[in-house]
């Protein structure tokens, strides 16, 4: 089951590159960077809902296995996070780019645009692995385990201040030059001026570390979660 589940993650993370390497092409033919090269709308939509294809094709695996809706989110964490560290491997190969870890770009576009050194997302995906296979290993130890509520608690607030550190600068350019346009495809096609230019690393780790105390917790064998 997990050979096959990764397969298709690395997989997924190939197609994923491959319509970067044709939208490059395309929009950015001497290589990317900031600013963003402004696009037509209709391409920007088509990429909104591709996206939103995406994460529907990565919850499907989970949901194709089990029923259990705590198995469901750990194989959507690992497929997720396979698909975007593959993601970056296979246009490093086929691109030469990123040029390094530090080296900015758009993580995301839905519901507005997330931007963020390469690391972050990688730090971030390595953390999602950790924790799909910790859940699955103490599930299939015990078919009852559960987080406890103050797990889930520091995971939430954890991965939201991370979000907060990728929206945040984006989202306050487009918020003063572009009022009204911070969301969907009208944020997209309003930052051909903006150019990232600090990432909260402080709070970001600080965020990192508050998700590490679950996770220690799901490593120890003897720790018991049921309520």
């Amino acid at each position: 089951m997990l050979p096959w589940i990764t397969a298709f993650a690395v997989s997924m993370g190939f197609l994923e590159a491959a319509v970067v390497v044709y939208l490059r092409a395309v929009a950015y033919p001497h290589g990317f960077g900031f600013p963003l090269m402004a696009l037509d709308p209709n391409l920007v939509v088509t990429e909104l809902l591709r996206e939103a294809a995406t994460m529907v094709m990565l919850l499907a695996p989970g949901a194709l296995i089990t029923r259990k809706r705590l198995e469901r989110f750990a194989w959507f964490c690992w497929t997720f996070a396979v698909w975007d560290i593959f993601y970056y491997v296979f246009l490093k190969l086929l691109l030469g780019w990123p040029e390094s870890f530090f080296t900015w770009d758009v993580l995301f576009l839905l519901p507005t645009v997330w931007v963020g050194p390469v690391l972050a997302p990688c730090m971030v995906s390595v953390g999602l692995m950790v924790l799909a296979a910790a859940v699955l290993w103490r599930r299939e130890r015990d078919t009852q385990f559960r987080l406890h509520r103050w797990q889930w608690s520091m995971l939430i607030g954890a991965g939201a201040a991370m979000l907060f550190t990728f929206m945040e600068e984006p989202v306050r350019y487009l918020v003063a030059h572009a009022p009204g346009r911070a969301v969907g495809a009208p944020a997209m096609t309003a930052l051909d001026a903006y150019v990232p230019q600090v990432f909260q690393w402080p709070l970001f780790l600080l965020a990192c570390a508050v998700a590490m105390v679950p996770l220690a917790a799901l490593l120890r064998p003897g720790l018991g979660n049921r309520d």
